[in-house]
């Protein structure tokens, strides 16, 4: 099997990336991301290319649960936080004592019966410090602060219902007094919303939906989209079929990024429900896609689809860096993504214009993007139809990148991005809504693209629009990365491995093998004894490893929505835990 992609133009650079102002770095890690921008950059370099390789265990700690620990460990002046995956206790230890004690611990007494709706593991992706709190979110669809100093409980406020296979999994960002916080359930047929909760008491400020009428996504007079498929009136009910917008996806499980100074949030919505595209013709806005919005108000300021009629569940969540970058010798606020369609793209944050848009791996699902009308142009011969099954799709359903965030180092100006080399056969098949079931409507096979190997770690330079060096792994990555002043980057493997490469060459450094399967993002964080640390959980889990954690048998290519079959051998390569580890400097 070859993948291709035909260029619509060719790959001119556009830029070198540029660095983003000097500051300090306080050794907190307050929020999963770093900072607001998304850059998962710490700018502490006492760990570095030369001393990485010396790396010691400082202190572990169980977190007593085995099952996917996505979430990354907050540090707050002397304290670590860690939420663990359900029941969502949040764990508080002191750093100022040898060996990291517990100071407290926090049980939200999630209702039992939210496991059996998560599609995808009973992951969480972490909690969020501000003012004094922490906010984060339950399987069960409750968004809850705590005093960060005792773990006593301030607010709690449910958002949703597990009855109508509604659950939430993504970490929270707070900015200028609203916690923002989404859905999960695009396989359940859930109709996706973003909200934003006030800090201080809980109460909802204003949800946005990612379907239906304008009034319902806050779309109104200040909507200016760059392209003229994202403008009229009430998209999200016209580009679909009757009534068919209100199960139809478009949850808001992923990243949010923020940018102060133009106060808008921007953030990705998921796919339409059902994966059988026949049953939902029409572009299917507002999902697959990403929206930017005025933070106080929620009213959208513009959005941009990069799957129109979604054909492979290539959910828009991940994340997106935000920096600036010289275009045409001016500079220019962008936003940077690694999309799961294949493609990454280099966008305008103030008016949604997309600037570039390359493949970054293996693909044949689409022909290239249209840079004229910012429309991808699918490749006819992969796209899926009822009662028909295609074969030899590049990327896969998790995309060429799934939700595990990528890095940027405005040292070297490149993207880390932890990725996926996955194709996979598609069967299309009629699905029927049941509230609480699943609503998906294909059969799926997912096996390794070309090359044989099922992970690839990627230096990209966004500027040079091509990668710059690449790392190929056995299995499939679903970490997310960090990288340091000290130009070394981290990312984990679905069977332990810990890794510390030279972020200018690629180079392995370093290396640490953990008890269980590395799917959690990794933090660099200023102990109280001044030294840096570089802190990870294990735990083995997520749609990826859902064979392990979920005990499915791997002999069915069909379980975990197909991915089992690209991941059969991982029961053989690692177990299920949930361990946190912490590494110092000797």
């Amino acid at each position: 099997m070859r993948a291709f992609v035909l260029a619509v133009s060719a790959a001119v650079p556009i830029a070198q990336a540029c660095a983003q102002p000097n500051a300090n770095d306080d050794g907190q890690w307050t929020m999963p991301a770093h900072d607001y921008a998304s850059t998962r950059f710490s700018r502490l370099d006492q760990i570095n290319r030369d001393n990485v390789g010396r790396l010691k265990l400082s202190f572990t700690f169980s977190t007593g649960i085995v099952k996917g620990h996505e979430a990354a460990p907050l540090v707050v002046g002397s304290t670590m936080y860690i939420v663990t995956p359900y029941p969502n206790y949040i764990y508080a230890l002191d750093l100022s004592q040898d060996g990291a004690p517990l100071k407290w611990k926090y049980d939200p007494k999630v209702a039992a019966a939210a496991q059996g709706v998560a599609c995808c593991d009973v992951v969480n992706r972490g909690a969020f410090y501000s003012n004094g709190k922490l906010f984060f979110n339950t399987l069960d669809n409750q968004t809850i602060a705590v005093d960060a100093a005792t773990g006593a409980e301030v607010w709690r406020t449910k958002l949703d219902d597990i009855n109508k296979g509604a659950t939430m999994t993504m970490a929270p960002l707070v900015a200028d007094g609203k916690v923002l916080v989404g859905s999960s359930g695009g396989e359940m047929g859930v109709r996706g919303w973003l909200a934003a909760l006030d800090e201080g008491s809980g109460k909802i400020a204003w949800r946005a939906y990612s379907t239906g009428p304008d009034k319902d996504v806050l779309i109104g007079p200040s909507f200016k989209p760059f392209y003229a498929t994202d403008r009229g009136t009430d998209l999200g009910v016209k580009t679909w079929p009757p009534e068919a917008w209100k199960i139809g996806g478009g949850n808001v499980w992923g990243w949010i990024s923020y940018d102060p100074d133009l106060k808008l949030v921007y953030y990705g919505t998921g796919n339409p429900g059902p994966w059988n595209p026949d049953q939902r013709p029409g572009d299917n806005k507002w999902t697959t896609g990403i929206f930017a919005r005025d933070v106080t108000t929620g009213q959208a300021r513009w959005y941009y689809q990069f799957s129109p009629h979604d054909l492979f569940d290539h959910d828009g969540i991940n994340e997106q860096i935000l920096i600036t970058m010289k275009i045409n010798g001016k500079p220019r606020k962008v936003l940077l993504r690694a999309e799961r369609n294949g493609f990454f793209y280099v966008m305008d944050r103030v008016t949604g214009q997309v600037i570039a848009a390359d493949p970054y791996g293996n693909l044949n699902a689409a022909l290239g993007v249209d840079l004229k009308t910012g429309r991808l142009i699918p490749n006819p011969d992969k796209e899926t139809k009822q009662g028909k099954v295609v074969r030899g799709i590049c990327p896969a359903s998790p995309g060429m990148k799934d939700w595990n965030p990528m890095a940027f180092s405005p040292r070297t100006g490149l993207v880390y991005i932890p990725h996926l080399n996955l194709c996979m056969d598609y069967g299309a098949m009629e699905a029927n809504y049941i509230a609480g079931t699943p609503y998906v409507g294909a059969d799926v096979k997912m096996y390794a693209g070309p090359g044989g190997n099922r992970g690839v770690f990627t230096a990209w330079d966004p500027g040079a629009r091509k990668a710059r060096w690449e790392i190929k792994e056995d299995l499939p990555l679903w970490s997310g990365a960090l990288v340091t002043a000290g130009d070394v980057v981290f990312y984990g493997t679905m069977d332990g491995w810990f890794k510390a490469l030279d972020a200018v060459s690629g180079k392995l450094l370093w290396q640490f093998k953990a008890g269980s399967g590395i799917i959690g993002q990794p933090i660099s964080y200023r102990a109280p004894d001044g030294k840096q640390h570089i802190a990870v959980l294990a735990g083995v889990g997520g749609w990826a490893g859902a064979v392990v954690a979920g005990g499915l048998d791997p002999r069915d290519p069909t379980a975990a929505l197909g991915f089992a079959a690209a991941t059969q051998d991982l029961p053989g390569k690692t177990t299920g835990g949930g361990m946190l580890y912490d590494f110092v400097l000797p």
